[in-house]
């Protein structure tokens, strides 16, 4: 072996220079196949422009072929898409040196769904799963000089229903919705939702190339920690690859810190197979954000023969930590622990950014990790009924200590397991998955399903999956395969399954939301519905369409089974005074979700440890729509996500009212890994804001856990006053935690006898962002700053305002203001005047 030190060195040199890829230095050749294509209705001559990555729909607007399918009901005008078959092309130069290659693949990391494959006119394989990682060889059919690359799609409607006519499955789907989606490995809620259009999907979505090598190239890197011996993480690296020819190989591995490397060592291959170890002295554990740093190391893994030319060559950056899900116990509910420290799980369930994948930019995935982050959340559920999400969004989620409970692509639906294809198709996708993900320290939990355990009995039938079939799909096959590939890793069949609650009274059974504290445990699915603010429902309607919430469009974009928007009004009515406009009626129900969601959340991290989890439904929308999410389509925060905020935050206080006996339970709640002395202060007010009663009290903040504080007996101001006029203010301060502010009452808020609040405001500009105080001589419930016009950050919104207590909101519009036009375009709303003109 020649020089490998020398060879190493100018691997780790090179991969650490901007613009620069050690891989670019190996002997194997790419040829990016993405870019500029055409597609045509099958059978059609009128071909048109298309990108690639991309989808059929997107290629048809950028055509003008298809109206908006967000606008009003024009889902419906775009349905034939979906039912059409389509072929895509492109040419492409193949250089002669790149025909001397003795092996040239065709590799497709993302078809969708139903694809023929041709090059030159000769069939090269054809595609079943829009999940799996597709590759075919090229080199007989590639010719020197110009080549005609053709994928053509066949809708999946037709063998949808020819196989569920041969055998229907048992499934949950809405009006719009058409059956058999299980038949066909394909994104399940590309066939609409209960938050989602029916937007039907064809095209090349991920990355399409040419892969040319003469020697060998990996097939597989995995990483195993072993944190048994304290003060050191030892990595045991494996490594796969494919060879053309008998030549030995050997690859060399080492892992980095920053610009150090820690240890190095060299694998000779045998039959294409090696492990070697690598020493880590004085590891820096990566956490979840809130409990620790997230320090990320870089495992290099090189190939080379006997010359020691780099033949291949790849980089995974992970983290070193265990993870474990701890099951429920007669104390405790199901619970993770990362490094050995549990942790109360606060977050919400993602779904898909948008329909088209193709239009979802790292800049957005990005974007929504911070958001997440900003709102104290420690965890995502990546949702089964979506698609395996792209490397920006985890490698977002390591950066910021984001863990993710990942779903396979199973929701809702029973599924073949008695048909032996379906079942090798999905282990290859399985395999496809766990081998490109399962490095991110990230990923907490593996689940198989989402809520297919609810549809599942003894034996099959016409409203249920068998059990049998069950266990062999999402316990043998699926944690076969995961238990093999990636053995360290925590793996569920199924949620809910192993102790985390779905909790749909309230939405689906019209329960009351303090029916949420008749609950504990790991809460991974609950929520309430809530409409768009008014700038994002008007990019989908006419001023016609806002004349109430119950016009065609408005229940066009209300997916939920039932009538969702009166369920939305009705719930309003139990909690709130009728609003005075439709605007005010769509704020007003984002204010109705937080209230019911914070209730909830609350109460489950009071009961820690008996409840060690809060993910509400949902955190995100893939289009303008009425739903569960925090978040809405563009981006823009709900009441809820300003809400979580403060749920979620580190340090909590809260309360716990008891109407029957006029008393408030007042609770302190420390996600800190140690104690912390604190002051907690409460006062009772009027609901015009006189004061009653002012106290305060020292605590010492349990590490990790939530202490009552005391019990407020208010029986004696309820009497004097009325109940319902009282308001008891919580205030928590903890050393270098921002402050926890509160309110409880006894009343719902369309019982407190509410009086004009006076609200002044007061503007300063602070370079391109604008400084909102607010003050207030009654209490101003729920205040809200909208900026009309224009898109813009708020540092807190839908906060209380209290006389004598002014509130800063800091504004970062989206573009260049001047204080003249940001004071025109600001509006401040709260509670009391969503009621009256």
């Amino acid at each position: 072996m020649k020089a490998p030190t020398r060879l190493w060195s100018l691997v780790v040199l090179l991969a650490g220079v901007v613009g620069t890829s050690a891989a670019d230095l190996t002997k194997i050749t790419t040829v990016s196949l993405n870019g500029s294509w055409q597609v045509v209705e099958a059978g059609g001559t009128n071909w048109l422009p298309a990108s690639v990555p991309g989808c059929i729909h997107t290629d048809l607007l950028a055509a003008q072929r298809i109206p908006d399918p967000f606008f009003r009901e024009n889902e419906k005008l775009v349905q034939w898409v979906g039912e059409t078959n389509w072929i895509y092309r492109r040419t492409f130069l193949a250089p002669p040196e790149l025909l001397r290659h003795k092996r040239i693949l065709l590799r497709c990391d993302g078809l969708d769904t139903l694809a023929t494959v041709r090059l030159n006119g000769r069939e090269l394989g054809r595609t079943d799963n829009m999940f799996r990682t597709w590759e075919f060889d090229a080199r007989e059919a590639l010719v020197p000089g110009v080549n005609i690359i053709e994928v053509a799609f066949d809708s999946p409607l037709p063998v949808m229903r020819e196989r569920n006519a041969e055998r229907p499955l048992y499934e949950w789907i809405g009006s719009h919705e058409p059956s058999g989606r299980a038949w066909v490995r394909k994104e399940p809620c590309n066939f609409g939702w209960d938050w989602g259009p029916v937007l039907i999907t064809c095209g090349i979505w991920r990355d399409i190339q040419l892969v040319a090598f003469d020697e060998a190239r990996f097939t597989d890197i995995s990483i195993q920690q072993d944190h048994t011996v304290k003060e050191q993480v030892s990595l045991t690296v494996q490594v796969e690859a494919e060879a053309v020819s008998q030549e030995p190989l050997t690859a060399i591995i080492a892992v980095q810190y920053g610009d150090k490397t820690l240890d190095r060592t060299f694998i000779p291959l045998t039959q294409g197979k090696g492990a070697g170890a690598l020493l880590i002295k004085q590891p820096q554990l990566w956490w979840p954000v809130g409990l620790g740093g997230q320090p990320l190391y870089d495992v290099h893994v090189g190939l080379m023969n006997l010359d020691t030319d780099l033949l291949d060559y790849t980089v995974k950056r992970i983290g070193l930590r265990t993870v474990k899900l701890l099951p429920p116990d007669r104390n405790q509910s199901l619970r993770l622990a990362v490094n050995g420290v549990t942790v109360f799980a606060k977050g919400a369930n993602w779904i898909p950014a948008d329909p088209f994948p193709n239009r979802v930019t790292t800049e957005q995935l990005q974007r929504y990790v911070n958001d997440a982050v900003a709102a104290n959340m420690n965890l995502l559920r990546f949702w089964g009924g979506g698609y395996y999400e792209e490397p920006a969004l985890f490698e977002a989620c390591d950066a910021a200590g984001i863990l993710v409970w990942l779903d396979f692509k199973f929701a809702c639906s029973s599924y073949p397991a008695f048909d032996p294809a379906f079942m090798d198709n999905v282990r290859q996708e399985v395999r496809d998955n766990v081998k490109r993900l399962r490095h991110h320290p990230s990923i907490a939990v593996w689940c198989g399903n989402n809520e297919i355990s609810l549809m599942t009995k003894a034996e099959w039938s016409t409203n249920s999956m068998g059990k049998a079939d069950y266990d062999k799909l999402f316990s043998d096959l699926i944690g076969g395969e995961v238990r093999r590939l990636a053995p360290q890793a925590v793996y569920v069949p199924g949620s809910p399954e192993v102790g985390d609650i779905h909790s749909w009274g309230v939405w689906h059974g019209d329960k009351p939301f303090e029916s949420f504290r008749e609950l504990n445990g790991f809460m991974s699915e609950f929520g309430f519905q809530s409409f768009p603010e008014p700038s994002t429902v008007a990019t989908y309607t006419l001023p016609q369409d806002r004349a109430s919430l119950l016009t065609p469009v408005m229940q066009w974009h209300q997916r939920s089974s039932g009538n969702g928007n009166q369920k939305i009004q009705d719930t309003t009515a139990r909690y709130f005074h009728e609003p005075k406009d439709f605007e005010s009626a769509l704020w007003l129900s984002q204010i109705l979700q937080g209230y019911g969601i914070k209730m909830g959340a609350e109460f489950w991290r009071q009961n820690q440890p008996a409840s060690m989890g809060c993910v509400f439904w949902q955190y995100n929308d893939c289009w303008p729509v009425t739903s569960w999410s925090a978040v809405d389509y563009y981006g823009n925060w709900k009441a809820l996500q300003y809400f979580a905020r403060h749920f979620y935050a580190p340090v909590l206080v809260s309360g716990l009212e008891n109407p029957t006996n006029n008393s408030v339970a007042i609770y302190a709640t420390s996600d800190l890994r140690e104690e912390k002395p604190a002051t907690v202060s409460w006062e009772v007010t009027t609901a015009d804001g006189t004061s009653l009663q002012r106290e305060n009290r020292r605590v010492t903040l349990g590490a990790q856990a939530s202490q009552l504080v005391t019990k407020l007996d208010l029986q004696a101001l309820a009497k004097k006053h009325g109940a319902d006029n009282l308001m008891v203010w919580l205030k928590l301060e903890t050393p270098g935690q921002p402050t926890s502010d509160n309110l409880v009452t006894l009343a719902r808020p369309k019982e407190l006898p509410l009086v004009d609040p006076w609200l002044q405001t007061d503007l300063k500009a602070s370079g391109k962002q604008f400084v909102v105080r607010l003050d207030a001589r009654h209490p101003a419930l729920w205040t809200w700053l909208e900026l009309k016009g224009s898109r813009a950050r708020y540092s807190d919104n839908f906060v209380h305002v209290r006389a004598g207590a002014p509130v800063e909101i800091v504004v970062t519009p989206d573009q260049p203001m001047t204080p003249e036009q940001f004071r025109d375009a600001l509006y401040v709303h709260n509670l009391f005047d969503t009621y009256n003109n």
